[in-house]
């Protein structure tokens, strides 16, 4: 039975590079299929890894119709056995309803990969009906480490350094950013909790100073 499967995790935990690991063994079995992304890291109508792994996908936009584009596709007589769709939390709920249709209407497998919370620790709003919709829901066992070594949990957005927790809920960026950019940043709830980013812990610890050495005579 074809189903809405939907992956899940922090940034850096292996969401884009699990989604072009199911392309593959798909596409080296003669499967075919059409792959979804929006706002990519690496660009309009890219899918990508932070492993350097990249392929070429249908950028969507809050206007796209997936089960319209698809039914379209099929109609024409194009082949598609499975549907990909990368940075599912940027789609609107109804979107996530059109692929929910795109399983029960037109037949297809649909793997969505995105993350659950913002910046904020508030569900996005594609995150909250893929919960609510999806045949099965999967949080990625490659567990993202906090500075501290603690496995991380939420995601921080940082502006020169220093964790922010108000703002836009979606904008554009990535970890490892120079400080001095829009960056993201994982973390554990404590460290997060106490907006201690890497940076801010850092230059919490003062740097020890050598002892100096009496003067030789």
């Amino acid at each position: 039975m074809p189903e809405l499967a939907f992956f899940s995790g922090t940034m850096d935990c292996g969401k884009s590079t699990l989604a072009l690991q199911i392309q593959h063994n798909r596409s080296a079995r003669g499967l075919q299929g059409m792959i979804f992304s929006r706002d990519d890291r690496a660009g309009e109508g890219r899918l990508s890894s932070r492993l350097g792994l990249v392929t070429e996908a249908v950028e969507v936009d809050d206007s796209f119709d997936f089960h319209g584009h698809l039914a379209a596709q099929l109609a024409a007589g194009q082949r598609c056995d499975y549907v990909i769709v990368d940075e599912a939390q940027f789609l609107s709920a109804r979107q996530i309803d059109q692929l929910a249709e795109v399983v029960d209407e037109l037949g297809l497998d649909v793997f969505a990969f995105g993350i659950t919370t913002d910046f904020r620790t508030r569900l996005f709003p594609g995150s909250c009906r893929l919960i609510e919709l999806a045949d099965r829901v999967e949080v990625l066992q490659v567990e993202a480490l906090c500075w501290c070594g603690a496995r991380a949990t939420h995601n921080a957005r940082t502006v020169d350094g220093e964790m922010v927790v108000e703002g836009a809920q979606v904008v554009v960026g990535d970890v490892g950013r120079p400080a001095t950019e829009v960056g993201y940043e994982v973390l554990c709830r404590r460290h997060h909790r106490r907006r201690m980013t890497s940076a801010s812990a850092r230059t919490a610890v003062p740097t020890q100073q050598p002892a100096s050495s009496a003067p030789q005579p």
